[in-house]
């Protein structure tokens, strides 16, 4: 047998590990050349983040919404995009460039779209060390020294974002800004006049030992594949319960550490997550530890995980209708 043709992990439809450890995968676009969108007007850049810095080399596109005053001050959002943990990146186009695009200029925000490692070259923690550093360097030396950053973001307005996986990672960022740490590495300091205003989790990527009605419904040997495919990403190193997958199974204390103002969370009707994402909205609406104000829902009936990344098809109206949704949960800060 050849080592390098002879399947270790398959991972589809995401991508397949041989044994000589190559990794192929099976979807992800090509780079896409930053500038400015003629659709929207919203220009982009990409820049690595400061060596000086404990980010250092960690990569990231910077989206500016069209014609924003001189020195006027807009909300900041930093985005974690979807894909597993394992594919896409924060420069392709298709499909979290567009659908950036289309949410900077509906916001008026400057987003912050972090290219962090992917599994399983680069297994969990990794993903949360460089969202984590990638916060804290925006919050730090890229309002000081980042030029889009320094003269239009609001560091009383921070949005953490994501998509699938990224929802997960931006969970997990939100939880670290209340000193929340598992992986024993050091906190990066965030300013004292920084903070996260709201957290939006767009169809989180949760999982969880005891399958919810979603999951489970004619769907026999779900636990098994779930479990695979979480210990693949993480090589792993935690299990299907772990805080990291499965919040839900935090102690009551610990959502205490949940470190922003409001939460939205939205969900799709024939998504498997479906439930997860709404016990996450009832445990934070009931939890007595967690000191934010608001918790909301949003749902959409008839459609998939992440079906809002298309911009066609008989969904587009739908997408539209959740894009506003996000859109208006910002405008309220």
């Amino acid at each position: 047998m050849d080592p390098d043709t002879d399947v270790d992990f398959d991972f589809s439809p995401f991508l397949v590990r041989y044994k000589s450890g190559r990794v192929h995968r099976l979807m992800g676009a090509p780079r896409f050349n930053a500038g400015t969108d003629a659709a929207t007007g919203v220009t982009c850049k990409d820049i690595v983040m400061d060596a000086a810095d404990a980010a250092c080399g960690i990569a990231a596109r910077l989206y500016l919404p069209k014609d924003v005053p001189r020195s006027a001050k807009v909300p900041i959002l930093v985005y974690f995009h979807g894909g597993a943990f394992a594919v896409h990146s924060a420069f392709s186009a298709a499909p979290h460039h567009r659908f950036l695009n289309s949410l900077v200029a509906a916001a008026g925000v400057v987003a912050v779209s972090v290219d962090y490692r992917l599994a399983p070259e680069h297994p969990l923690p990794a993903a949360y060390d460089d969202a984590w550093a990638a916060l804290a360097w925006t919050l730090t030396s890229g309002l000081r020294k980042e030029p889009w950053l320094a003269e239009h973001g609001d560091a009383a307005r921070v949005f953490v974002a994501g998509d699938s996986a990224g929802a997960n990672i931006a969970q997990n960022v939100a939880m670290r800004a209340g000193g929340w740490n598992t992986t024993g590495g050091k906190l990066l300091p965030i300013p004292g006049s920084a903070r996260i205003e709201g957290l939006v989790l767009l169809h989180p990527y949760f999982r969880g030992k005891d399958p919810l009605p979603s999951e489970s419904r004619n769907n026999p040997g779900f636990l098994q594949r779930a479990e695979r495919s979480w210990g693949f990403v993480c090589s792993w190193r935690y299990g299907i319960d772990h805080p990291f997958i499965n919040p839900l199974a935090m102690p009551a204390e610990e959502w205490a550490a949940l470190g922003c103002r409001r939460a939205l969370v939205t969900a799709a009707g024939l998504d498997t997550m479906r439930d997860r994402a709404r016990r996450y909205v009832e445990t934070l609406r009931g939890s007595g530890e967690w000191a934010g104000e608001e918790a909301a829902l949003y749902e959409t009936d008839g459609e998939g995980h992440v079906y809002f990344l298309e911009n066609s098809g008989p969904g587009a109206d739908k997408a539209q209708k959740e894009l506003d949704a996000v859109v208006l949960f910002i405008k309220r800060s």
